[in-house]
């Protein structure tokens, strides 16, 4: 094949993983680079292509794992989840429809909400049912 078919693989999968920052194409880069430097050697256009498919699998098998593993994006967990369930103190009657509420759940004040919109007198004893954002959305006992 010719070289300038490998150069314009090269540069396109070049421009495309510059472009997207995801380390999508990088592999048939450096598979287009190594057909390329073939090419220059004398090889035929058979052996050319294997290259370019044996050198991208290689890379792509040997640094896929490795890159996704650091460059994923880590969670953070906040613990919430372990507030479900728990029984808590209402200390602000919850309205819905006012858009206020307030309970404390674990020595910590959350704002809250009724799970079926009911209004929810202080000091009554109330159960998380699920967390929403900032929010304890809370089920009478």
């Amino acid at each position: 094949m010719n070289t300038a078919i490998w150069f314009g693989i090269m540069l396109v999968t070049g421009i495309f993983e510059a472009a997207t920052a995801g380390l999508v194409t990088i592999w048939f880069t450096f598979g287009a680079l190594a057909a390329l430097i073939a090419s220059v050697l004398g090889a035929t256009p058979f052996w050319q292509v294997v290259i370019f498919i044996v050198v991208s699998a290689l890379l792509l098998l040997a640094t896929r794992p490795f890159v996704k593993k650091h460059l994923t994006e880590k969670k953070v967990r906040t613990n919430y989840d372990r507030l479900i369930g728990q029984e808590c103190m209402v200390t602000e009657e919850i309205n819905n429809i006012e858009g206020r509420g307030a309970v404390k759940i674990a020595g910590q004040e959350w704002s809250a909400k009724s799970a079926d919109g009911a209004v929810i007198e202080t000091s009554k004893l109330v159960r998380v049912k699920e967390i929403q954002g900032v929010h304890a959305i809370v089920e009478k006992v």
